[in-house]
């Protein structure tokens, strides 16, 4: 008999010890594997990742195997692989119905248990009483059911099989925005049963969709049938929310050693290797000890202090834990396997000494990994004051079957029986690599013949949509609706995909089904949705952002084609192609567009180089696939994107003639609508500033005041004499500087008793005037109803929303964006994105709110909603008023966009404020037009989506900025531009006049009145903090019992309950700051903040911080301090607060600044012998009684 090499013995050795501890457990029937051997429950990660080692152990065996009973061996130890996967498998299949619930509701109570009986395969508890949604298990679990396919392994048997990983598929695609209880069952680290948005479950889920894609399941003998499919678009918002999130876990868990199994092994779910490296040294600096890794900050798992008879912990003794946190062995084995993959020898060795250093040898020899070392109870004081200085001792599980698959696969990685891409047969470890440069490829195709005509003449030549035939071009609502076949199993009950959207990576590929290929276009160019798709200048703008989103996250073989059409919708009044269009075709031929390559052609060009995917699973059901093709065939019979125009209206708008002799009572009555209006104040004290410079009160050039207004768009005047446009809620606060008003229907109804509703019937046949025409039809939906029959015409069957849909058609054709607005608010309209662009916000660890300060009115969004409750939230914060209810949409949809592009806008922005956002492009309009609150609401309602789009932008950026009036739109422009077109004002008429007029200076004085005002308002409207505010908040309640501000206050006992880098104890600050609803006070509140922070960290000790600080006391006094100096050296500020008889008062606001704080004072720089931190020191040195080391007061100079 030959003897065995020595690689055959010492894999027989490593069989030794599978058997001896893992297989050990296995039951006999399911192929589950127990938690020990009193308890018969079988997790769903415990069991995939023991199982890893038997895997790698039967791909050594099958590689090095040099005699018959080693081919044995690999063969016995696969099919203990199989079978454990596919009792996994069996035991998931009996939830089906779980499953099916799940896709739409994303309910904890519908979620797959995380564990099972190992000796039944049923469930062993409750719904209710365990942590069941653990979204990284199920992914784990797919992710290794591709890997050890790939390897040649089958798991799967049949096509039912099949479909229930696809809709396995369905259930982890909606990862990136589900709240779940984490890699450690617990959620919120305080174990209340609190699900949170975790990294390692989002990166575990994005390596499993990654993995699966396009993957037969059954292997090399499968056919179209037994291929599973998922969009990249879903997979890439994972990657986003791990760039943005990274090295942070959750709310909670500002790091956790639970992160190694995404950056690395198993899932190498991060694509930025910078990214890898800085969390990967976050985890050693704050989690590593000489026997392992915490698993988190604070982690009261088995320490002595922990009360073993209860699960959960108070939110109090989580300080108890600190330094005296479990470390668990296991991560060595994961550092081991990195150091493996990556060639890192140095790596390596470290740590395979240090774990065999705590590993515990058994009686039989065999070496085991034990689950923890936790530090005795007698030597806990010890360990306070000096962490990591005690020996400890090993508790828990022994072997820990995880720690020991891990350790044993990096025994057989190190010792050369396995090679990195044989333990990952898909390459996931070279995820991270350079990538080659990507050409985007880039197709135009025209609606008709006419616009191919109009193309051709400015030098484009294109097909037609009927002319790429036989590759057909449809929209991508198509696409969606080829999806949503995918996984449909009639015999299980499984819908297929619940999703209606498809992602722009989803519809930059090519689609083969039945020989022949379907293209689409990206899904936001849809017009039948919503109107952003109406204006041409955000259409291109969202094209340029496009063509970079795929140049940057592109990771598919072949190349990107976007196809995008031109129709009719984007032709301008003149029935001609907007110049901005054909600038961009021109930069399209250039072959660049801001940095991206790009290729122009046609379809049957790029069919070769392209992406493309084939839609097999069509073909499973001959009515499903029946019913698709007379879908294609309704839709081939319909003109894209062309609507007709209203029969109602008139060719020309005849602005000059009002038909309101018989409607003049309802006159208006949009207008009457709108529910934002700005305090005087506000525009009146930057204005006042400015016109004490001013010479003359001549009117500004660009103003749209006394310019021509937009077609339909009345004054202020036109609102008949005692009417009062706005009702004040009851919730009013007087200390706004907004007024959101909830519109009382049931009153603006009463005063129109007696109109006839049939006699406005006949006036709207007769009218040619937008705004007439706007009014009638809104007066006939808030009284008659959408439903009611108008007889237009003499004929029945036209109703009072046939109407409204043909108003609103009529206002995007004329682009009358303030009539859109309100029209789409009327008709329901809802973006199709809101809830992916709402989720895309939340889950980058930001807040929302929508509506005006302060709750309830104001609507807070913490977690990802579905799309019709988040519809309702938004309608029940904007109350009556449809335009605003839409604008918010739009603004959502914009800050979405920013948070994915430009992530830097939002530093250090835990809460976006979507109406103080909208207060503040008001305010601004109104500063620059110096006009009313009303007619600047106007304005901004009647800014193109794209204006909006850029007004937002500067706002975030922090840019100053101007809105002039250019021909019959607005544009946004930044000071520099404004700078440069004054001094080109000036030099034109110093060569006219040939004298130079005294006023040169005046302008830039302007410009500086309300500079400091308005950044403090802006920056309180974004709740805008400086780099590094919450973790000096967190130290300065260190040192005091607490911060009073305005009534609410922030105790010291956050310390205990939370550290310093937890979200959620800035969460907690936010909360409070964000009680205050005027901007510009909460930022000087920030500012004091700041300053104390200061004091906190540099005082050595001298301020007395014993008491519950008033924050609210320190800004008055400065105030009170700065107005002081403003008398005694006749500052700006005489001409208001610091006059002799307001100072005599107890509360001067004769600038009427918020809460009694002068305007100038908000006006200051920070800095400076006069600036506000120079108050705010004197204030707090104040209020904290400075002390000398004699007892003599110390003076506070700050310059």
């Amino acid at each position: 008999m030959r003897s065995r090499s020595n690689s055959g013995v010492r894999l027989d050795f490593y069989q030794r010890i599978v058997n001896k501890t893992i297989l050990k457990h296995q039951n006999a029937v399911t192929g589950l594997i127990s938690a020990t051997e009193q308890n018969s429950h079988s997790w769903v990660r415990d069991n995939v990742y023991s199982i890893m080692c038997v895997w790698g152990l039967a791909l050594a065996y099958r590689k090095m195997a040099d005699m018959d009973e080693d081919r044995a061996k690999a063969y016995e130890l696969e099919k203990s692989v199989v079978k454990l996967m596919r009792g996994l498998l069996m035991s998931m299949m009996k939830q089906v119905d779980k499953l099916e619930r799940f896709k739409h509701t994303q309910s904890r109570r519908d979620a797959l248990h995380a564990k099972y009986s190992s000796k039944t395969g049923d469930t062993v508890v409750g719904d209710r009483d365990w942590g069941h949604l653990q979204i990284d298990a199920t992914s784990l679990f797919i992710l290794m059911l591709a890997q050890m396919t790939a390897s040649g392994l089958q798991i799967i048997f049949t096509l039912d099989e099949v479909d229930f990983v696809q809709n396995l598929v369905f259930y982890i695609e909606a990862a990136y925005r589900t709240p779940d209880y984490g890699i450690w069952e617990r959620g919120d680290k305080t174990n209340h049963g609190f699900p949170e948005l975790n990294a390692s479950s989002i990166g575990m889920a994005k390596a499993a969709l990654e993995s699966i894609n396009e993957l037969d399941l059954f292997g090399a003998r499968g056919g179209p049938q037994s291929v599973i499919y998922t969009l990249a678009d879903e997979a890439q918002q994972c990657q986003a929310i791990l760039q943005s999130v990274l090295p942070r876990e959750s709310n909670s868990k500002e790091v956790d050693a639970g992160l190694l199994s995404i950056i690395s092994f198993p899932a190498f779910a991060v694509n930025n290797e910078e990214l890898i490296e800085h969390t990967k040294q976050t985890i050693l600096d704050k989690l590593e000890g000489k026997y392992g890794c915490c698993r988190f900050l604070r982690d009261g798992y088995k320490t002595c202090k922990e009360d073993p008879n209860r699960l959960h912990y108070e939110p109090w003794e989580l300080k108890v834990f600190e330094n005296i946190e479990c470390e668990w062995p296991l991560f060595f084995a994961y550092l081991i396997i990195d150091g493996a993959f990556y060639g890192n020898e140095t790596q390596v060795n470290k740590y395979r000494d240090r774990l065999d250093d705590i590993m515990i040898r058994g009686e039989d020899g065999i070496v085991r990994v034990p689950e923890l070392y936790s530090v005795p109870s007698d030597k806990v004081e010890e360990e306070y004051k000096n962490p990591r200085s005690q020996k400890r001792q090993p508790l828990g599980m022994l072997p820990h079957k995880w720690g020991q698959s891990l350790f044993i696969l990096g025994r057989l990685l190190t010792e050369g029986f396995l090679s990195p891409g044989e333990l990952d047969p898909l390459s996931r470890h070279l995820i991270s690599g350079p990538k080659p440069d990507l050409i985007v490829q880039v197709v135009i195709l025209a609606e008709d013949s006419t616009i191919q005509e109009k193309l051709a003449e400015n030098g484009l030549k294109v097909e037609t949509i009927a002319e790429t035939s036989p590759i057909h071009a449809y929209p991508a609502r198509v696409l969606s609706h080829m999806y949503s076949l995918l996984g449909k199993n009639r015999k299980m009950g499984l819908s297929g995909r619940p999703s209606s959207e498809v992602g722009l990576l989803a519809t930059s590929k090519l689609y083969r089904f039945r020989d022949e290929i379907y293209a689409f276009f990206p899904q936001a160019l849809d017009q039948h949705s919503f109107y952003l798709a109406l204006d041409t200048d955000f259409m291109l703008d969202m094209f340029r952002t496009d063509v970079g989103y795929l140049h940057d996250n592109w990771q598919m073989v072949g190349r990107p084609t976007m196809v995008i059409p031109i129709t009719h919708r984007l032709l301008d009044h003149y029935l001609s192609l907007p110049t901005s269009l054909l600038a961009m075709m021109k930069k399209l031929q250039a072959g660049y567009l801001y940095g991206s390559r790009i290729e122009l052609g046609k379809l049957s060009d790029f069919v070769s180089t392209s992406c493309i995917t084939k839609l097999t699973f069509l073909d499973k059901s001959s009515e499903e696939t029946q019913e698709l093709f007379e879908y294609l065939e309704t839709l081939s019979t319909k003109s894209l994107g062309s609507r007709r125009l209203a029969p109602i209206m008139s060719e020309e708008e005849k602005l000059g003639t009002h038909r309101f002799q018989r409607s003049n009572s309802i006159k208006g009555i949009v207008k009457r609508t709108r529910s934002i209006q700005v305090e005087p104040g506000q525009i009146l004290g930057m204005l006042r500033n400015r016109s004490r410079h001013s010479s003359s009160s001549s009117a500004d050039p660009i103003s749209p005041v006394t310019g021509p207004l937009p077609i339909g768009v009345t004054k202020s005047e036109d609102i008949p004499c005692g009417f009062t446009p706005h009702l004040l809620s009851s919730s009013f606060d007087e200390g706004s500087s907004l007024k959101h008003v909830q519109s009382d229907l049931t009153w603006h109804l009463d005063q129109y008793d007696g109109i006839s509703c049939t006699e406005l019937v006949e006036v709207l046949k007769e009218s040619e005037n937008l705004q007439e025409q706007a009014d009638i039809i809104h007066y006939l939906y808030t009284t008659k109803g959408p439903k009611w029959d108008t007889h237009f015409g003499g004929h029945a069957g036209c109703t009072v929303k046939d109407l409204l849909t043909e108003l609103y058609d009529k206002a995007g054709h004329l682009k009358q964006w303030w009539l859109v607005r309100h029209t789409a608010g009327m008709l329901k309209k809802r973006v199709e994105d809101l809830a992916k662009a709402t989720t895309d916000i939340v889950v980058r660890q930001k807040q929302l709110s929508v509506g005006l300060p302060p709750e309830p009115r104001e609507k807070i969004i913490t977690a990802p909603l579905p799309p019709d409750e988040l519809e309702k939230l938004i309608a029940s914060a904007c109350g009556e008023d449809t335009s605003i209810a839409m604008l918010t949409q739009e603004l959502l949809i914009y800050l979405a966009m920013f948070v994915k592009t430009e992530p830097k806008l939002f530093t250090e922005m835990l809460r976006i404020r979507v109406g103080l956002i909208i207060q503040v492009m008001v305010t601004e309009l109104a500063r620059t037009f110096k006009c009313s609150g009303d007619d600047a609401s106007e304005h901004l309602l009647n800014l193109s989506p794209f204006e909006v789009k850029t007004l937002l932008h500067h706002i975030l950026s922090g840019k100053e900025f101007g809105v002039a009036r250019v021909a019959d739109h607005y544009v946004i422009q930044t000071d520099e531009v404004q700078r440069v077109n004054r001094v080109k004002k000036e030099i034109q008429k110093v060569v006219t006049s040939q004298t130079l007029l005294p006023t040169q200076d005046t302008d830039e004085d302007n410009d500086r009145c309300g500079l400091w005002l308005r950044r403090r308002r802006i920056d309180g409207a974004l709740n805008r903090v400086p780099v590094g505010f919450y973790p000096q908040v967190w130290k300065v309640l260190e040192r005091c019992p607490g911060l009073s501000i305005e009534g609410q206050t922030l105790p010291s006992s956050l310390t205990k309950e939370m550290t310093d880098g937890e979200f959620k104890f800035a969460l907690q600050v936010e909360m409070v700051m964000n009680r205050i609803p005027e901007p510009e006070y909460r930022q000087l509140m920030v500012e004091a903040v700041m300053v104390l922070t200061l004091v906190a960290q540099h005082d050595n000790c001298l301020a007395n911080m014993n008491w519950v600080i008033p924050v609210e006391k320190i800004v008055r006094d400065a105030n009170e301090a700065f107005i002081v100096d403003q008398a005694t050296y006749h500052g700006d500020a005489t001409q208001c607060c610091a006059t002799l008889q307001n100072m005599a008062k107890p509360n001067p606001l004769k600038c009427e600044g918020a809460r009694g704080i002068c305007q100038h004072f908000y006006d200051s720089a920070p800095s400076g012998r006069y600036g506000t931190m120079t108050y705010l020191f004197r204030s707090v040195a104040s209020n904290l009684n400075f002390k000398s080391s004699d007892g003599e007061n110390l003076d506070c100079s700050v310059s």
